[in-house]
């Protein structure tokens, strides 16, 4: 599940908008992007669900953030601060003083209706061949592919916050690079 602020109305100022990772106190990104809702902020946090049993036995079914600590925010320069005041907020992810934007992408990626099928996310060793997506709307995309129960799974590494995503990907759509 992919959570978003919809439909705000597009000005001049969308052009200089970019999405950026945005660095959260531990389990606060979802109160964050309520925050940032409540701005008006366009935000992405990416989720799967999961089933976890407690201690007294019982079944629940969990929407936990794909990337722990970590969720998207579009913002022009001068919103910056609108997105650093917010509560749950630690820091804009980048080098020095000035954010790294994310690349549009790899959000449109994680927003899309083929990448919420079987998301889940990939802590182990990125290893394997590296791989782009050669048709369809991420064409271009790169990642890497791992096998796991005889199914073809893509990677997305998005390198700025070292995270990884795993995804189930048709393999007719991946060519390898070298």
């Amino acid at each position: 599940m992919i959570v978003s602020l919809p439909g705000l109305p597009v000005t001049n100022d969308q052009a200089d908008r970019n999405w950026y990772a945005v660095f959260t106190l531990p389990q606060n990104e979802k109160s964050a992007a309520r925050h940032l809702s409540l701005r008006e902020i366009e935000f992405c946090l990416p989720t799967y669900r999961t089933a976890r049993i407690w201690k007294n036995r019982q079944r629940v079914t969990l929407d936990i953030p794909l990337f722990p600590c970590y969720l998207f925010a579009r913002i022009s320069s001068c919103e910056r601060r609108k997105v650093l005041e917010s509560p749950g907020v630690l820091r804009i992810v980048g080098k020095r003083r000035e954010p790294t934007p994310v690349p549009d992408l790899a959000i449109e990626f994680l927003r899309s209706g083929h990448c919420s099928r079987g998301i889940e996310p990939y802590c182990g060793m990125v290893v394997g061949k590296k791989v782009r997506i050669k048709c369809g709307a991420f064409e271009g995309l790169e990642g890497t592919l791992i096998r796991m129960n005889t199914n073809l799974r893509f990677v997305l590494t998005i390198e700025l916050i070292n995270q990884n995503a795993s995804v189930e990907v048709d393999a007719n759509s991946l060519e390898l690079l070298n």
